[in-house]
């Protein structure tokens, strides 16, 4: 639009020159002919829209928004119509206690009171985007930075509200996911009205304070002291059993030896042995003695 207001410029300058006597007026033909040009071309560039992938445009006409929204790509528009690009990409807004993490500078954690009216600090990221179909809601409504008017109060206010209902050693532990998911039904709900999609809420880090962490850190290692203790008890009771297992079966082997052996079944056991050592090839063996008395000595080499 702006290179056919220079048109038109141009146009009324030739026009002046023109109609002046004096004898720059020869030129004003030829300033009106490029004036032309220009206010033509000036059109023809107006009524052309390129929108980039990942966003789309709002059109106004003389201050009023249209409801048809422009999707990515090339468009031919009212060369009267401003056109005013939305990301409808997702984005992420991060309230972080680390340096330069997050949008806002510095420490911008939120620091909210438990149930039991302890302080907890609470690291967020808020992953949304626009509603495309509701761009122009939100241009009309909210205007371009609706990061700070919705997305930023609705999320904290929503883990304020939500944070008194549970106690502090709950939102570091057990009920950190429950936590996460009531905050992320009252953020969409209020991101909706909006014109906003939420995809995801991370609660990144929970911090208790020190005396409470103290106190939590000495438990979890008493119970794991209990567990190890336990495990050792266990592991003794089953050597224990071992012990009297191995201790019953030697004494029936002995029983059995004392009861149940007979002087053939000594000689024949012995002289199993006997050729056991002969069938070695680095023992000599010599055998002394009556027959049925058999003495067995041996020489290793």
């Amino acid at each position: 639009m702006f290179i056919a207001i220079l048109g038109v410029i141009i146009l009324v300058v030739g026009i002046v020159l023109k109609r002046s006597p004096e004898p720059g007026n020869r030129f004003g033909g030829t300033v009106n002919k490029i004036g032309i040009v220009v206010f033509i071309l000036g059109l023809l560039f107006s009524t052309v829209k390129v929108i980039d992938p990942g966003k789309v445009g709002v059109q106004t006409l003389f201050g009023k928004v249209l409801n048809q929204t422009l999707e990515s790509g090339l468009h031919f528009i009212n060369p009267l119509v401003d056109v005013t690009t939305f990301s409808v990409q997702t984005e992420n807004y991060t309230m972080s206690a680390k340096e330069n993490e997050g949008q806002v500078q510095g420490d911008d954690a939120l620091r909210v009171l438990s149930s039991d009216g302890l302080e907890v600090t609470i690291d967020l990221s808020v992953l949304y985007k626009i509603n495309a179909s509701k761009a122009p809601f939100i241009y009309q409504n909210i205007g371009v930075d609706y990061e700070n008017k919705i997305v930023r109060p609705v999320t904290r206010t929503a883990i304020r509200d939500n944070a008194v209902n549970y106690q502090a050693v709950d939102l570091y532990s057990t009920k950190r996911e429950q936590f996460q998911a009531r905050i992320n039904q009252t953020i969409t709900q209020n991101f909706a009205k909006n014109g906003l999609d939420v995809q995801q809420i991370l609660v990144r880090n929970i911090s208790l304070p020190a005396s409470v962490k103290a106190s939590i850190e000495s438990k979890i290692n008493a119970e794991q002291d209990a567990q190890k203790m336990q495990f050792v008890l266990q592991k003794e009771r089953q050597e224990a059993d071992r012990k009297r297992v191995e201790a019953q079966g030697i004494a029936d082997y002995q029983k059995i030896l004392s009861t149940g052996l007979s002087d053939k079944q000594l000689v024949y056991e012995s002289i199993k042995a006997q050729k056991e050592i002969a069938l070695s090839p680095n023992t000599k063996v010599i055998i002394i003695g009556g027959k049925n008395n058999p003495i067995m000595l041996s020489d290793k080499q």
